[in-house]
């Protein structure tokens, strides 16, 4: 395993994932490849554009010609698979470009796994193929009951993986992991929404009644986690990733707006997204094998992202127009308007 292909590597985990895979491994070399959708940002590489152990391909991941080119062009032996539409607000608004992209591509992936012999591919998963778990915890064996059209597609994905590796023996493996948290996270997500519109004195449109349940993990113990199972992980098995520690949505606002110094009443309950999922939990004992842990609390990891957030207004001030403000103005001005 020396030259690894992160698909989606622009984005949110992926970028950050890039990032560790080339200060923790000095003999790999990393190449990211991504179709720059809204969320794909090159920006959320700029300070390792310059390394030469790591190159960029603009592409799409359904485009199976690219896919083996650049397979063969930069020798790659190992896949991990980031690329996805990941919002399940979005997947409620336009559902078509996740089927295509998390299950359509995830295909095309493994077929150039298949095709060319490749030593590992590793699918990027998520908790929310499990669906609502409100007592206990999910394992790596129970049923998946997705309940949106993003983990729907997600949950296709990882059985594509799967019969990929009983069927034609890729070896491949599966992280599901809980809401991530960290810098460079496109901020149409709720952590980076809040702290972003807190800074600016903006309302934080809170689901519902806020408690739902969430275990928000650190992108960079995620990163750990998934370095790991690539490389101690056994091919056709399933790893939950997650901190263990379940917060209410209301809870972490609140913690936000206190390490901002800004007053709760920022906080507007709007109306709860349709199919919203109460609470998700994972069982992450199968990882804890392997001689991985969380290294963050929620209070570490949420201070942590707020700070790179504070500091980094040239990365997220120019998002927060255009096309975004078209998406938020869509999805929450009613839902604004009806909670005043």
């Amino acid at each position: 395993m020396k030259n690894v292909l992160i698909t989606g590597g622009a984005g949110f985990i992926g970028s950050n994932f890039a990032r560790y895979m080339l200060q923790t491994h000095p003999d790999y070399r990393i190449v990211v490849y991504d179709k720059l959708t809204y969320a794909g940002n090159l920006d959320n590489l700029k300070d390792i554009a310059g390394d030469p152990r790591y190159a960029f391909v603009l592409g799409d991941i359904c485009d199976a010609a690219l896919v083996q080119q650049t397979i063969r062009e930069y020798k790659i032996d190992t896949i991990v698979n980031f690329a996805a539409e990941t919002h399940v607000d979005r997947s409620i608004l336009e559902p078509d470009a996740f089927i295509k992209t998390d299950v359509y591509g995830t295909y095309v992936l493994l077929e150039a796994a298949r095709n060319l012999g490749l030593e590992r591919y590793h699918q990027v998963g998520t908790d929310e193929v499990y669906g609502a778990v409100l007592e206990g915890a999910s394992r790596e064996s129970d049923p998946l009951q997705p309940r949106s059209p993003y983990s729907a597609s997600k949950a296709g994905g990882d059985l594509l993986v799967n019969s990929y590796f009983i069927t034609y023996g890729v070896k491949a493996t599966i992280t599901r992991g809980s809401n991530n948290i960290g810098p460079y996270q496109y901020p149409e997500k709720v952590v980076p929404l809040f702290v972003t519109n807190a800074i600016d004195n903006l309302p934080l449109p809170l689901y519902g009644d806020g408690r739902q349940q969430r275990d928000y993990q650190y992108v960079l113990d995620h990163c750990e986690a998934i370095d790991l199972v690539l490389h101690k992980g056994t091919p056709g098995e399933i790893y939950n990733v997650g901190s263990g520690h379940e917060t209410y949505n209301v809870d972490m606002a609140r913690l936000i707006l206190k390490l901002l110094g800004k007053p709760d009443s920022l906080i507007r309950y709007v109306t709860d997204r349709p199919g919203h999922d109460r609470r998700y939990a994972l069982d992450c004992s199968k990882l804890q094998a392997l001689g991985w842990r969380s290294r963050h609390t929620f209070e570490q990891a949420l201070e942590k992202t707020v700070r790179w957030y504070v500091d980094n207004e040239w990365w997220w001030r120019k998002i927060k127009s255009g096309a975004y403000m078209e998406y938020y103005r869509k999805w929450y001005g009613e839902r604004l308007k009806m909670s005043s």
